[in-house]
């Protein structure tokens, strides 16, 4: 019970990591319509920022560690949501109303950039980064097996949760997330109506970016090692998340981050690790067969 109760902590703290990045793929998808490919190395570029800061907060000396998480956490957002805006400004805005496999091309050319553009300026290596936070206590003890707690599996269950709190705000009752519900349905009307498409869309892909961005940095303070290819299977289980938990539907894209993190992780504990990526997208496969639209996702209704 104990060694299944510690491998369900390290799948929810796993599946929450998933939903973040997740929640990129979904946002995109759900404004105009495409996969964002290259959304897994915006996360890897994150990692990398994050390790630099933490190199640079540790050059100045500040000990504070609530006040360096703080630092570095501002500056991995907006550095990174500045690849994002550059990414759409880029990659998606000149196609946009191209035929859908030439934004998916581009995205995906967009992807082999950043990574061997990372490769290229941060060395093809890995980058160690020191434990930041140290630290856990005992969720439970059998007498065989104890339960632990990590502190940085507690902050990155806190920052999520709440960063999830503030973007369901942002999207539910702000002007912002009623423009971007708006262009989500209609482009068209959108724009008659006033409202700036290419700076809603533009936002959009900030945002995303900012949250990938977070699930970075929690990567690089959980594993305390990033490197230059992280992006790429990251990415496609972000994706894999997205489309488990409905396309479109962030809760779904909680949902199904949160859903493959268990898989993985228990898969691992009970079952041959080098199969745990086979079992997660076995997984995806036999929803899919009984509910295409992903766990919460709803049918498409064609406009007539």
């Amino acid at each position: 019970m104990a060694y299944f109760l510690q491998q369900l902590i390290n799948g929810v703290t796993l599946g929450m990591i998933y939903g973040l990045i997740a929640i990129g793929y979904t946002m995109v998808y759900g404004i105009i319509g495409m996969i964002n490919f290259a959304h897994g190395e915006i996360y890897m570029i994150g990692a990398f920022i994050a390790v630099i800061a933490f190199g640079v907060i540790g050059v100045l000396g500040i000990s504070f560690v609530p006040l360096a998480l703080l630092i570095v956490l501002i500056v991995t957002m907006v550095f990174t949501a500045a690849y994002g805006w550059t990414l759409e400004r880029v990659a998606y805005r000149p196609l946009r109303d191209a035929p859908r496999l030439a934004p998916l091309i581009s995205a995906i050319g967009m992807s082999f950039f950043l990574t061997n553009y990372v490769a290229i300026v941060q060395g093809a290596r890995v980058k160690p980064l020191q434990p930041v936070i140290r630290g856990d206590f005992i969720v439970y003890d059998d007498g065989v097996f104890s339960v632990h707690l990590t502190y940085v599996q507690m902050l990155i269950w806190t920052l999520t949760l709440v960063l999830m709190a503030v973007f369901a705000y942002l999207i539910g009752r702000t002007a912002f997330g009623r423009a971007q519900r708006c262009v989500q349905q209609d482009r068209v009307m959108a724009g008659l109506v006033g409202i700036d498409v290419d700076r809603t869309i533009a936002a959009t892909f900030v945002i995303g970016a900012a949250l990938a961005s977070v699930a970075g940095m929690m990567v690089a303070l959980y594993y305390g090692v990033v490197d230059f290819f992280m992006g790429f299977l990251a990415g496609i289980k972000a994706f894999t998340a997205a489309v488990l938990g409905g396309i479109g539907s962030l809760p779904g894209a909680i949902l199904g981050g949160l859903l493959l993190g268990l898989v993985e992780s228990l898969w691992s504990a009970y079952f041959s690790i080098e199969y745990k990526d086979v079992a997660a997208f076995s997984i995806l496969v036999l929803v899919l067969i009984f509910r295409p639209t992903g766990l919460l996702g709803r049918p498409e209704v064609e406009k007539v």
